[in-house]
Parts: structure tokens; sequence; C-alpha cells
């Protein structure tokens, strides 16, 4: 039989114990706030896809990552965006002889991309000040040591502009 002094010894024990075991000394909640900005209203040439103008008269021969080369026109229009701070990147599969160059629908063929003249690797940005955009131009391109074939190409690639 428990002694009235001992049950309260020992109900005053476990409440002690239960407490210093719970180890919660405070609790506050927590309020999170933000803002998610939409992209920036830019529309790319009108949403009409880009068409770089090679002709029909390449000459394979000719081919040689100078000649032929060709302006891209494209026109960029923003509307309202917190900067003007952006960059352009020209997203595709690289050709198999040259990751840099976009690929086309012939294998030893490639497109080599320019920025303001000088070489542009694909899939890389380049950062510009809008409503300024930067020249760009494409020029055919094969794999060295090849000899290509006579015949139609395509190639297709994505261009993206973005806020810095």
């Amino acid at each position: 039989m428990i002694m009235p002094f001992g049950l309260r010894s020992l109900l005053t024990c476990g409440y002690l114990l239960a407490t210093l075991c719970e180890g919660v000394l405070a609790d506050v909640n927590v309020t999170i706030r933000g803002t998610i900005l939409p992209p920036p209203p830019c529309i790319i040439n009108a949403g009409s896809t880009l068409v770089v103008p090679f002709g029909n008269d390449l000459m394979t021969t000719r081919i040689d990552g100078v000649t032929y080369q060709r302006a891209v026109p494209y026109t960029v229009t923003c509307g309202p965006q917190p900067s003007n701070d952006m960059k352009i990147t020209l997203q595709g599969t690289g050709a198999g002889f040259d990751s840099t160059v976009l690929s086309t629908s012939k294998s030893d063929l490639g497109i080599k991309l320019l920025i303001g003249g000088v070489a542009w690797p694909l899939n890389s940005a380049v950062n510009f000040t809008y409503p300024t955009l930067p020249v760009m131009a494409a020029v055919p391109v094969k794999n060295p040591g090849s000899t290509l074939t006579g015949g139609i190409f395509t190639a297709a690639a994505t261009l993206v502009v973005a806020l810095q």
C-alpha cells in the first residue's frame, strides 16, 4: 500500500520529468512574404519564326566559315520591365564536329553564329541593354577534312531573351 506522502512525491517527480523532457521553451508563428515577378513581356520577331536567307546557290567547296555570312534579321519588343539589362541566348543542338555551332540536317555542316562580328558559341548568353539589340549573323561551316554533298539543309534553334 502506497502512503499519501509517497504518492504525492511520485506525482510531483513525474510532472517535473514530463516538463523537462518536452524541450519546448517557446514557439512563435512565422510569416513568409515575397513577390514573384512575371517574365518580362517581350515579343521576339513579332511572334514569327526567324528565317536566315542563305539562298540556293551555296557551293560546297566555298563553305569555309567566312563566305556566305548572312545577317540574322530579328526584332525584340518589350513592355515595361524592372530593368533594361537583358541577355540573349540561342539554344540548340551543337554539331557533331563542334558543339559551339548549330547542327543542321547535313552531318558535316553546321551554322556558326556571330554577335557583333565575334563568334557566339551556341547556348551561351550575351548581355545587352534593351532597346539596343546585338547584331547577329550566321555563316555555314563544315567539318574540317570532310567533303560536303549538295542538297537542301535545315537547322532549328530557339532564341531566348531574358532579364540579367
